[in-house]
Order: structure tokens, then C-alpha cells, then sequence
């Protein structure tokens, strides 16, 4: 059966209230083998499209976490790593069974998307008092830029810039410091997480425009096409009944765009 026909096929079984035990049994089987919803965060200093920030709990992918584990049935635990790009990484570990990661080619050979729900749009937070006023001027001999390491957005702009190599650290947390400290003279991340972070450092600027327009979507193991299918009418339906928006909307990100409905990256 085609992933699509899979789809249509568990949301009109799952998603009414004649579903029956064996259809519930098959979703859980792939989707919270372990009877736990194992949710796969990013965690960064600010919770942003595609990361979360912990203790507290806050972000996109908690909210939703936290949701689908209701409409599942079994409890939540949000599995830790230092950037989405680890996250990616750690998939055939089987430590996690679900995600919320920004998508790029890199990833689709690792990992199953589904539905998307956010619009991501990539760009550079500049230090302060920096001369770099767009895109253009960060692909300069002797702009130091730094990005998360395995990242999309650090991939996007390497891939971007002709001039310039991109640093890598390890976590958001770092790569704030880079750019606090003077070590950095750009960085890279979603405009959403750069935003928050310019609240941090007076004078400091998000650059308009973007070098990287893409998704967040729904993730998991590839070849469970039922949890595929499962998570992406949960997203489907998040969408429509505003847990997106609201989740956005939550941790200041009034601006960040919903995937429109039936986008599949």
C-alpha cells in the first residue's frame, strides 16, 4: 500500500471513535513501542521553531509531544540532545520514537517525514555594532560565521556562502557565547530562534531576507508507515484546531508561519 492510501487508511480507523483494538494496537506497536510516547527534542538555551528549552519543559515539540501522547493514550518522556542534527543521528539507536525537526535532504536519508507544520526561514544574527547589513555582506573575506554543528540552517548557509567557511560548535548555548564574547561576528539559526536571542544582546541584529526557506515536520523511524501515517494526521489535525498556532504563540512566536494543511516536505 502506497504511504498516502496508509494514511487515509489510519486516520479514517484512528481518528474516529470506531476504531477498533487491533488498529489502536498496530499504531501503538510502531508509534510508543516501549508504552512510552519517547519524544526526540533539540535543546538550545530558547525554545525556537525547531528546539526546546527544558526546565521547565517549553516549546513546539513538548506541546505536541505532550498531545499526541494524550490522544495515544500513554505517557510522554522527551529524550535530550544537543542539536537536531544529533537527534537525527541517534534514530537507529531507537531511543526515540517521534520528532519535530527541521527538514533537509541530509535528514530524509536518516529519518521518515511526515506533515509539516511550521515554515522555517534561516538567517544570520549579526554582534553588535557589526558593519553587515544583508545577506550579501556576510560572504566576506574575514567574516567569521558559526553555526550549530549537523544542522539544517549550518548545511544551508555553508552551502550558500562562496567566501566564507562555516564554524561549527555543539550547541545553541555555545554558539550564543561566539557571538556574545566576539569570537563570532555571525550565526547562524531560524529567524525565530535569532529573534529571541537578539533580546539577549542589545545592538545586535536579525538580517532580513534568508538563505534557507523550509519546513519543521513530523519525524520518525523510517519503515513504521503506520506511526508515519498516524503522527502526520496528529499534525494534520494540530493544525486545524490551532495547538500549532497556540504552541507558537506560547513562547512569543506570534510571527512564525503554519505549514499550510497537506504539506508533506
Amino acid at each position: 500500500m502506497k504511504p498516502l492510501a496508509i494514511w487515509a487508511a489510519v486516520t479514517a480507523l484512528v481518528f474516529t471513535s470506531g476504531a477498533i483494538a487491533q488498529d489502536r494496537a498496530a499504531v501503538l506497536k510502531q508509534l510508543a513501542p516501549t508504552g512510552t510516547l519517547r519524544v526526540g527534542v533539540a535543546v538550545a538555551p530558547n525554545p525556537g521553531v525547531g528546539n526546546v528549552a527544558m526546565n521547565p519543559p517549553r516549546g513546539v515539540a513538548i506541546d505536541l509531544g505532550r498531545e499526541l501522547a494524550q490522544k495515544l493514550g500513554v505517557p510522554v518522556a522527551f529524550v535530550s540532545y544537543p542539536n537536531s542534527g544529533a537527534l537525527t543521528d541517534a534514530v537507529d539507536s531507537g531511543a526515540w520514537d517521534v520528532a519535530f525537526i527541521p527538514v533537509d535532504a541530509a535528514r530524509k536519508r536518516k529519518v521518515a517525514f511526515g506533515a509539516a507544520h511550521i515554515v522555517l526561514q534561516s538567517t544570520y544574527l549579526v554582534a553588535p555594532g557589526s558593519a553587515i547589513r544583508t545577506l550579501a555582506d556576510v560572504d566576506r573575506t574575514g567574516v567569521r560565521v558559526m553555526g550549530v554543528e549537523n544542522t539544517a540552517t549550518t548545511r544551508a548557509a555553508a552551502t550558500s556562502l562562496k567566501t566564507v567557511t562555516v564554524t561549527n560548535v555543539k550547541t545553541g548555548g555555545e554558539l550564543f557565547e561566539m557571538l556574545r564574547s566576539g569570537k563570532a561576528d555571525a550565526i547562524v539559526q531560524s529567524r525565530e530562534s535569532l529573534t529571541a536571542l537578539a533580546a539577549r544582546l542589545p545592538g545586535s541584529r536579525v538580517l532580513d531576507g534568508a538563505f534557507l526557506n523550509s519546513y519543521v515536520a513530523v519525524a520518525v523511524p523510517r519503515n513504521k508507515p503506520v506511526a508515519l501515517a498516524y503522527a502526520s494526521a496528529f499534525v494534520e489535525d494540530a493544525k486545524a484546531s490551532g495547538s500549532v498556532r497556540r504552541a507558537l504563540d506560547s513562547i512569543g512566536m506570534k510571527s512564525s508561519v503554519v505549514a499550510p494543511a497537506g504539506v508533506t516536505p
